[in-house]
């Protein structure tokens, strides 16, 4: 029997800025805190200054180590917003 099954998305509130570092790349890098469902996550933000792109990943990890080490890799690879997701995968893939 098939059945349609509902996923809710939760919403990350209460966002602060953990850290930001503004790149040789006019870019500013963020680690954001915030709750969802009454659980502390860390995400990873990054915007352009020049163009005006935005791109975050809102709920990167429940541990503050990862999405400062991601925003790291960002930084140093001076990865654009657009591609924020593709080294994404590429940190996951070296940390398993």
């Amino acid at each position: 029997m098939l059945g349609t099954i509902k996923k809710i998305k939760e919403k990350v509130t209460d966002r602060t800025v953990y850290m930001e570092v503004y790149g040789g790349n006019k870019t500013a890098y963020r680690v954001i805190s915030g709750r969802v469902g009454g659980q502390v996550v860390y995400g990873v933000e990054a915007e352009d200054y020049n163009t005006g792109e935005r791109e975050e990943i809102p709920d990167f990890s429940p541990d503050v180590r990862d999405a400062v080490k991601f925003s790291e890799m960002l930084i140093r690879s001076r990865t654009s917003p657009k591609n924020i997701y593709i080294k994404a995968l590429e940190y996951l893939r070296m940390s398993i």
